[in-house]
């Protein structure tokens, strides 16, 4: 059915015609195949067809071979300009110095014949001297038919010329402008007519002389031109196959890269352009810098891939250690429970413990949760929140939590510390943070909780600062403290069910800041290390604070303000100490 389709319905299959050959590569030869896609069979495409057979060689000439082939055309074109130039100002040159003795041979025969007007057959006048070898004079009527014709020849007296002579210069107007006429046995001549009193001269002079002149200088121009030429073509093919070597060495280059094995995940380095054939002063060295800059970006990537590839590794072996672990725990104490026993206390421990590890795998699966919605940019809930208030809850929790270290809250605000964000995920982050300092550091620390705002005239923001005079944290582990599994501790194993982290509270926290609009960061030496979380203030709270002016969260009544609703004055432990500043 296709192949009669065309035919019935009228029209002629036509075959379309690639006009763009592929461009040649080095190393790629005339009888190199040409590459095709994966899927697609070797006579069909996907749009067009190349219209050349498998084997026709491809007819696009390498850059070199094109630069040489137009200088050599501009070349030849020049020389054979000047040369053609320099041939028609010669001949008209000697053209015309020929016509002048034409002109003054047939004034000379005109004055000889007008002697004797009556005798129109009479040439007596050639006999006389002064007149060249090889002139040939005539009379002619009035129609411009020849009379009689001579040639006058060397220590000879003149010849008369044939009928066959006489009539190549016949009809000729005697005006004075010179002609060139073939005279048969004699060769071409330059002859003009002259006319005075009813008397008809006719004068011509050979150009022999002239035309051998011309031949020389064409023979001689032209092998001067073929030497000039097969110089320059020599010279030329020197100097771009010099200038052309860092271009070769270029696609050297870019052939090599092609050929890596980029996909398989190998560590192979790649080759570079050599510093020489860089410099951006050239357009070589502008691909050559440009090749450079994307193989570095290349490798770059690469090595991205490979680091997201092994966290990614990493990830999946800690998240699934860490998920075996309360696993395993509650398997174990389900089968101390299956097989029974006949003390009491047993079954009620391993519930317990089953209880225990159900809610610690039950926390980590909501963490892993938590951080794919933020990865994946879920919207939070969206509200107006004290952070103030916030933050002092999250102390007094982590003092209840951690009573062996000494918790301070320091408020230092210059505006009402409001943010917008999901109040629950924000309290994680304080909490995270705290729980991080009480976890990794020694009873006694000193832990001091600052919430500072700071307004401009261009931003505003809210910082918490979370201080401890702790151990600090190693500085191999810093550039990684936010990331996902990251403990200082690099085993997967535990001493006790709940000892350690999992490794994801500061993840969670930095996540919560970022989809937040905000930064966390970290500085730690040893005696001294400080986490730091910036949020952009509420634009309503930095129109009101305009408009009071600045103030503390000491006006009025600071501790109701900071304490958690509920308490009480007396309620606020020995070891928490709020200092307030306008």
């Amino acid at each position: 059915m296709t192949g009669t389709s065309g035919l019935r319905s009228g029209r002629v299959p036509v075959r379309a015609v690639d006009d763009e050959p592929p461009f040649d590569l080095p190393g790629m030869g005339p009888g190199s195949p040409p590459s095709r896609s994966p899927g697609r069979s070797p006579g069909r495409s996907s749009g067009r067809s190349s219209g050349r057979s498998p084997g026709r060689p491809s007819g696009r000439r390498s850059l070199r071979a094109r630069l040489l082939l137009s200088i050599g055309a501009t070349l030849a074109a020049v020389c054979a300009a000047m040369a053609l130039t320099t041939v028609l100002v010669q001949r008209a040159y000697l053209l015309g110095n020929l016509d002048d003795r034409v002109t003054d041979a047939a004034e000379h025969s005109l004055g000889g014949a007008a002697l004797h007007p009556e005798l129109d057959r009479d040439l007596t006048f050639l006999g006389e001297r002064g007149h060249p070898a090889g002139m040939l004079a005539a009379r002619l009527d009035a129609h411009g038919r020849v009379l009689a014709a001579a040639l006058v020849d060397e220590d000879a007296p003149p010849r008369n010329l044939t009928a066959a002579q006489s009539a190549a210069l016949a009809h000729l107007a005697a005006d004075g402008s010179p002609h060139t006429r073939s005279v048969p046995g004699l060769g071409a001549y330059r002859v003009t007519a002259l006319e005075a009193d009813g008397v008809r001269v006719l004068a011509g002079l050979p150009m022999g002389d002239v035309q051998e002149l011309i031949g020389r200088l064409v023979r001689v121009e032209s092998g001067v031109a073929a030497a000039g030429l097969t110089a320059a073509g020599c010279v030329c093919a020197v100097v771009v196959r010099r200038q052309l070597r860092p271009l070769g060495r270029v696609a050297a280059t870019a052939v090599a890269v092609s050929h890596a094995p980029l996909g398989r995940g190998e560590d192979t380095a790649l080759t570079r352009v050599p510093e020489r054939d860089t410099d951006p002063g050239s357009e070589t060295g502008q691909v050559g810098a440009a090749l450079n800059r994307m193989i570095d970006h290349v490798e770059s990537s690469r090595a991205e891939r490979r680091r997201s590839e092994e966290r990614m590794r990493r990830f999946l072996a800690d998240a699934s250690h860490e998920l075996r672990t309360p696993l395993a725990s509650i398997a174990g104490y389900a089968e101390l429970m299956n097989r029974g026993t006949d003390r009491g206390g047993e079954p009620l421990l391993a519930w317990r413990r089953v209880s225990v590890e159900s809610a610690r795998m039950t926390g980590l699966v909501e963490d892993l949760l938590l951080l794919a919605r933020l990865d994946e940019g879920r919207p939070l809930q969206s509200a107006e929140v004290d952070l103030a208030a916030l933050v002092a809850e999250a102390v007094w929790d982590a003092r209840a939590a951690g009573d062996g270290h000494d918790w301070q809250l320091d408020l230092r605000l210059g505006a009402p510390a409001v943010v917008v964000g999901d109040e629950a995920r924000l309290h994680r982050v304080v909490a995270n943070l705290l729980a991080n300092v009480r976890t990794h550091t020694p009873a006694g620390t000193t832990v001091v909780v600052t919430v500072e705002t700071t307004t401009g005239a261009r931003d505003a923001s809210c910082v918490v600062r979370v201080r401890d005079d702790g151990p600090g944290i190693p500085s191999d582990l810093l550039p990684s403290v936010f990331e996902r599994f990251t403990r200082g501790d690099a085993s997967r194993s535990r001493a006790a069910g709940t000892a350690g982290g999992s490794g994801l509270g500061l993840a969670v926290a930095s996540a919560i800041t970022t989809a937040h609009g905000g930064r966390i960061d970290v500085h730690s030496e040893p005696g001294r290390t400080e986490f730091t979380v910036e949020l952009p203030i509420a634009a309503d709270a930095v129109t009101a604070a305009a408009k009071s002016g600045p103030r503390g969260i000491g006006d009025g009544d600071t501790e109701d303000v900071v304490r958690p609703e509920g308490a009480r004055r007396a309620d606020r432990p020995a070891g928490q100490v709020v200092r307030t500043e306008r």
